[in-house]
């Protein structure tokens, strides 16, 4: 490999708790507008091919340990990164709880970045996108943007958020105005500024049907409490709302795509991701039965289906 990303340093790896392949390397990167944000690689010998992970809102590297372990079984190396303002990338509010960005367009810049040091790395081709969440809002904009991968597998994709149709019009209105009036830094009514993961009981959650895999994201974050985050600001909500609107008016991008999602999903809205994918040419849908919205740390029978899914679609795409 090459020398890394310039601005790249060496940065934390939460081996203890990532339970991933061994071998993880983690770097600090310097975005184009300053922000440091937080890359780690799964390296894999004889990779066919690399997968670029694009996690969710909240998430952070180290709990895509498994998923990379999965990855690297079935032949792919796998990078993934902290979005800036959670994980242990530059968080942005002197309230380090909350969920912020200023433009959700600035996201774009810690994908310029990832990229960067992919290519600074000449991590083995090609490369896929895996994206989760809202990890697949930013995604389907880099996608369209001309990301570089041969194919994209989403999961639980965040291209609507699952609000009440008389709520809708509060969300909106509320976060424009909060906006205008410069409290857009304030966090959203209704959310907690402490972490979900920590604070909501097993039964009943809206992440997994898997105990084990359920207390073992709740030990990540009481190891190492400053990869938590609480619920996102209102700045947050209205540019989120208003990507996922944008997004909705432009065509699909020539990637072929892969979704999958569970039957009882909560959390984002499905009916924009079936409005999407049912005009994506080269698209596929998968939904399985009893999963929560993380289908990545769901049951084993249920990760192994997915990551195989996953992997025999990017096979299929890179031809």
């Amino acid at each position: 490999m090459t020398a890394t990303f310039p601005s790249a340093r060496p940065a934390p790896f939460f081996d203890d708790v990532a339970d991933g392949p061994e071998g993880a390397v983690a770097h600090f990167l310097i975005t184009s507008d300053g922000l440091r944000i937080r890359t780690a690689l799964w390296p894999r010998a004889d990779a066919t091919g690399t997968v670029l992970i694009f996690p969710g809102r909240t998430e952070f590297v180290e709990k895509y340990g498994r998923t990379a372990r999965e990855l690297a079984r079935l032949g792919f190396a796998s990078m993934a990164v902290d979005w800036r303002g959670q994980g242990i990338a530059a968080r942005l509010l002197p309230n380090p709880t909350l969920g912020h960005v200023w433009r959700f367009s600035d996201y774009q810049h810690d994908v310029a970045a990832l990229v960067a040091q992919a290519q600074a790395l000449d991590l083995p081709r090609p490369w896929f996108l895996l994206a989760h969440s809202m990890g697949g809002c930013i995604g389907l904009r880099a996608l369209i943007e001309g990301l570089p991968v041969a194919a994209a597998a989403f999961t639980g994709p965040m291209w609507g958020i699952r609000i009440g149709p008389a709520m809708r019009p509060v969300a909106w209105s509320l976060s424009a105005l909060a906006r205008q009036v410069r409290m857009g830094h304030l966090l959203t009514p209704g959310q907690q500024a402490e972490t979900y993961l920590i604070r909501a009981p097993f039964e009943g959650n809206d992440l997994t049907t898997d105990p084990e895999m359920f207390r073992h994201m709740q030990r990540q974050l009481q190891t190492h409490p400053d990869l938590a985050l609480g619920g996102p600001s209102l700045q947050w909500l209205f540019e989120a709302l208003s990507e996922m609107r944008r997004l909705r008016r432009l065509p699909a991008p020539a990637v072929p795509a892969l979704t999958i999602l569970g039957t009882r999903e909560e959390i984002v809205d499905i009916a924009p991701i079936g409005q999407r994918m049912v005009t994506w040419p080269g698209s596929r849908m998968i939904v399985i039965d009893h999963a929560r919205h993380e289908v990545l740390m769901e049951t084993p029978a249920i990760r192994a289906r997915v990551h195989r899914d996953i992997a025999a679609f990017f096979v299929e795409a890179a031809g």
